[in-house]
């Protein structure tokens, strides 16, 4: 991990076309500006995790649901068993 040191209204580069620039410092709160192109996606660490949590339950969702259908359609195929009409008609 690179640590550096910045002061209010300095940037450092990442890459070619990514800015991050020390706003304001206020107590322990760093206020933080960051300039990139439209593509590439920023999001705060505890929004990112969250946002994983989120699939990952979705993802999981998905399989139950996934698995509920292949039982169901499972069940339409299976043989049905003949009914009390059918149980109880005289065999010829």
């Amino acid at each position: 991990m690179l640590i550096l040191t910045r002061k209010p209204e300095q940037s450092i580069l990442i890459g070619e076309d990514i800015v991050v620039t020390v706003l304001a410092v206020e107590g322990d709160r760093v206020k933080l500006g960051i300039r990139a192109p439209a593509h590439v996606t920023v999001l705060r660490e505890e929004v990112r995790r969250a946002v994983q949590g989120e699939n990952r339950r979705a993802a999981a969702q998905a399989r139950d649901r996934a698995a509920t259908v292949q039982a169901l359609e499972a069940l339409a195929r299976a043989p049905k068993p003949p009914t009390a009409r059918e149980r109880d008609a005289p065999r010829r």
